[in-house]
């Protein structure tokens, strides 16, 4: 049985973006389904399978174009974020318990909670914050060249982007070790659709990670609400918008994404930066030759071209025309970032990496709206700063070998990546 109202989807673990076993392909394999999916004349619809059982009605369409994308992100009222943008969505009684993520509210709830954040991240935090950061990328660096491991992820991607939110946050040292493992806990099966034998083996994984990470921020919120020191969550204990402040539930859930999403996508970013400049060496002579011309233009082509964020969910609200597609009220949408980001419509050669591309309008950090990425501006600023010590410096590093992939819908995560040292540069 097909969904009434769409264009059929193809069944089979090469085209059924519904399917786990779609995800499992190489990238280059999912990127040219969507290029096909591009070419359709309306949204396609994916039916999903849910505890063995096939039920048409519970599915998603398949947003792949850059501008269908990009207006269906700026258009909130009609694509909803509630009750969530992951699959499966949170439960209520998760939602009860740990609070609503800010990436999953809508309206004024989300406006009011954005408002209490924003004026958290103030100048002069910024400002230490970027200092922090140049800082950091020597250390990190420093210590790669010293001791010579052979596995970038861990070694510099993972450290850089983990002890700079850390560092923004003010969580002391005694916490990190143990809060890196719940972060990996917590974010191990994003996006992932395990088998129910899996789920009843491992129950509650992840949300125990996530109800320690909480327990971990609501006692520091409490001791920095005593006595603050300036760092961001002292910031966000004693903001006050027009009397409101963020309650320790809150705090422990912008906290937990701050800290998963934050960490993940920009360490991936990072990991796969330094694959995509070993594996074209053009590109690395351009950058390595003028840096300062070519950096920020390289870090948006790196965004655009491995698209951390695979996806994010959407909910329909109301009647909606687009695409030449009547969207109802409950429909569920998926915004596929990593299609619209190689959109030949609106990049030219989309499949090449090109540090010099101009303009480059890539969807890496969403597609606008009040749900745009709050730590684009650092995410760019910490690509950035690894590259500068990795480049500007007499040593030469490369991948070897393919890097080794999760499995996941969500995001385009690196768990390794191989490395080794070339000969010193003159």
């Amino acid at each position: 049985m097909t969904h009434p109202r769409t264009v059929p989807a193809p069944r089979g673990a090469t085209g059924d973006l519904a399917d786990p076993a779609f995800w499992k392909q190489p990238p280059t394999q999912r990127l040219a389904r969507f290029a096909e999916l591009r070419q359709q004349p309306r949204p396609v619809f994916f039916t999903e399978r849910r505890a063995g059982r096939r039920r048409p009605e519970q599915g998603f369409y398949a947003l792949v174009r850059h501008a269908d994308v990009l207006k269906a992100s700026r258009l909130p009222r009609v694509f909803a974020s509630a009750p969530g943008v992951t699959s499966p969505e949170p439960a209520r009684w998760v939602r009860a318990v740990f609070g609503d993520s800010m990436v999953n509210l809508d309206g004024a709830d989300h406006t009011r909670l954005r408002r209490i954040v924003q004026q958290a991240f103030t100048p002069r935090l910024l400002a230490a914050t970027e200092v922090s950061i140049r800082e950091l990328a020597v250390r990190i660096v420093d210590d790669m060249v010293a001791e010579r491991p052979d596995e970038f992820v861990s070694a510099v991607a993972s450290r850089m982007s983990f002890e700079v939110i850390c560092a923004m946050l003010g969580v002391p040292d005694a916490y990190r070790r143990r809060i890196a493992r719940q972060i990996d806990r917590a974010s191990e099966h994003a996006g992932v659709r395990r088998s129910i034998g899996a789920r009843l083996l491992s129950p509650g994984k992840g949300l125990r990670a996530l109800a320690r990470m909480q327990l971990t921020v609501a006692r520091l919120g409490r001791e920095r609400r005593r006595n603050p020191t300036g760092d961001l969550i002292s910031a966000l204990v004693c903001a006050d918008v027009e009397g409101q402040r963020l309650t320790y539930r809150q705090l422990g859930s912008f906290f937990s994404l701050l800290l998963v999403a934050g960490v993940e996508t920009t360490r991936n970013a990072i990991a796969h930066a330094l694959s995509l400049l070993t594996d074209h060496p053009d590109q690395l002579a351009l950058l390595r030759g003028d840096f300062e011309r070519y950096a920020d233009s390289a870090v948006d082509e790196i965004v655009r071209h491995s698209t951390p964020i695979i996806q994010f969910r959407r909910t329909v609200t109301s009647r909606y025309v687009l695409s030449g597609h009547t969207f109802l009220p409950g429909d569920k949408v998926m915004l596929l970032y990593a299609s619209a980001n190689r959109d030949a419509g609106v990049f030219t050669d989309p499949d090449a990496f090109d540090i010099t591309r101009d303009p480059n309008p890539h969807l890496g950090y969403g597609g606008g709206g009040p749900h745009y990425c709050l730590g684009a501006h650092l995410a760019r600023l910490e690509i950035k700063a690894v590259l500068r010590e990795l480049l500007t410096r007499p040593i030469a590093v490369r991948t070897l070998g393919e890097p080794e992939l999760g499995t996941s819908n969500f995001d385009h995560r690196v768990r390794r990546q191989p490395f080794a040292f070339d000969a010193p540069r003159t």
